[in-house]
Parts: C-alpha cells; sequence; structure tokens
C-alpha cells in the first residue's frame, strides 16, 4: 500500500533552517508528481510546494518563494524541502501528497515551529 514518511520537523529559532524528508513507498515513486503542504492551527491546508516526476517543473508559494526548495532523489524515493530563513508565520504540521490512481495520499506530517 501506499505510504509517505515525513521526517526533520523539529524546533527552530526565527532566521533558522530545516530540511524535511518525505520517504514514499508503494507505487512507482519516479512517474508521480509529489507535493508538500502544510496546516498551522486554526487555518486550512496549504500548498507549500510541487515538483514533477521528472524534477523538471518546481513550483512553490508564493509565502516561502526565495526562502524554501523542492527537490527528490528518485533512487531513493524520496522527496525533499529544504526551508531558509524560517519565520513564526511558518509554524504549522508540514504533509507530503500524492495522486494515485485516482486517489489522494498523505503522510502523517512533521511539526515545525519557528521560535525563540
Amino acid at each position: 500500500q501506499v505510504q509517505l514518511v515525513e521526517s526533520g520537523g523539529d524546533l527552530v529559532q526565527p532566521g533558522g533552517s530545516l530540511r524535511l524528508s518525505c520517504a514514499a513507498s508503494g507505487f512507482p515513486f519516479s512517474m508521480y508528481d509529489m507535493s508538500w503542504y502544510r496546516q498551522a492551527p486554526g487555518k486550512e491546508r496549504e500548498l507549500v510546494a510541487s515538483i514533477t516526476s521528472d524534477s523538471a517543473t518546481r513550483h512553490v508559494a508564493n509565502t516561502v518563494k526565495g526562502r524554501f526548495t523542492i527537490s527528490r532523489d528518485n533512487a531513493k524515493n524520496t522527496v525533499y524541502l529544504q526551508m531558509n530563513s524560517l519565520t513564526p508565520e511558518d509554524t504549522a504540521v508540514y504533509y507530503c501528497k500524492v495522486d494515485y490512481r485516482t486517489r489522494r495520499y498523505w503522510g502523517q506530517g512533521t511539526q515545525v515551529t519557528v521560535s525563540s
């Protein structure tokens, strides 16, 4: 079955950096686009970044443009989110997502807290 396992979340000070990882299994990872979303307390889940199967096209939300980078390693079935210059507004649970065979799959999420 499809599994997405996020890791790398932590408590970090403003201005700091984190790299999130999402390890995927149960589907042909190299053939599917992947995305990162986040959900802050009391807010709706929002798209942060997405990447096509071949890494040719990457999209990041305007709120994180210039600070966050999405990448993937198809040999490792893993997608990454490099987050720099973090602010308290980036505090959220971060999820990876794949749409596979008409279904949407989410990981369990990883908590990122930006605070001094």
